[in-house]
């Protein structure tokens, strides 16, 4: 049975810091990159065929972290999109670049692919901002309700609503073709990115998800059984 892994990025430098984070891209501190081997050490034996990861690095720092810990011996190379965009002459460079030759052997390879849609939930004009500071400006109701709403966003920003907009088109239209055939994989992303999936695959209802807790660094292992989303691990 194929599986769906689920994993949340290790302590970044601004969430020891306290500060909204959203898609400025910062990088993991040391209890992260702990906290990303010692997830990928619960992964070492778990069949893995493909890794996506957001753009943003603490989200890829995890995903190579928690791969260097894995016992399959295969080499995590990132794979850049080819269609769809507008690519500048140096991406372009960059694809045809980096492609191996035709008769290399591609057997020990673990294709990453990248994708801005399961980026953080983008926080707008609180990016940056002290979450202390910013709940003795506006309250901690408000502060609250910019945080665990499903549909309201904080100013500038993105609600969960308008994060899962981007985030469930691509587990439907990316994800879910490769799990049916039979693929199993490694998502490494943010809070608000898999809140938003895991909301979709156990149905919770829009009161239910804004207490779904995602922490850092645990593996999540999803499984389909008779057409019923089951978490088997975290």
């Amino acid at each position: 049975m194929a599986s769906l892994i689920l994993m949340r990025h290790g302590q970044s430098m601004w969430n020891a810091a306290n500060l909204f984070t959203g898609w400025v891209d910062v990088p993991l501190t040391q209890v992260g990159i702990d906290e990303a081997l010692a997830g990928g050490q619960k992964l070492a034996d778990v069949q893995i065929d493909e890794v996506h990861t957001s753009t943003l690095i603490r989200a890829q720092m995890t995903a190579m972290l928690a791969l260097s810990q894995h016992n399959s011996g295969k080499t995590p190379v990132l794979q850049y999109a080819t269609s769809g965009e507008q690519m500048s002459g140096n991406e372009q460079k960059m694809v045809q670049w980096s492609q191996m030759h035709e008769d290399a052997d591609a057997s020990n390879i673990l294709p990453v692919y990248v994708s801005w849609q399961l980026n953080e939930r983008m926080y707008g004009d609180l990016q940056g901002m002290n979450k202390q500071s910013t709940r003795d400006k506006f309250g901690d109701e408000q502060v609250k309700i910019w945080r665990r709403s499903y549909d309201i966003p904080p100013p500038n920003g993105e609600s969960l609503e308008l994060t899962a907009a981007r985030t469930i088109p691509y587990l439907e239209s990316v994800l879910l073709p490769a799990y049916e055939q039979g693929k199993h994989l490694f998502v490494a992303a943010h809070g608000n990115s898999l809140r938003s999936i895991i909301m979709h695959l156990e149905g919770l209802s829009k009161e239910n998800v804004l207490g779904l807790e995602v922490p850092t660094g645990v593996p999540m292992i999803y499984e389909l059984q008779n057409g019923v989303w089951k978490r088997t691990m975290g």
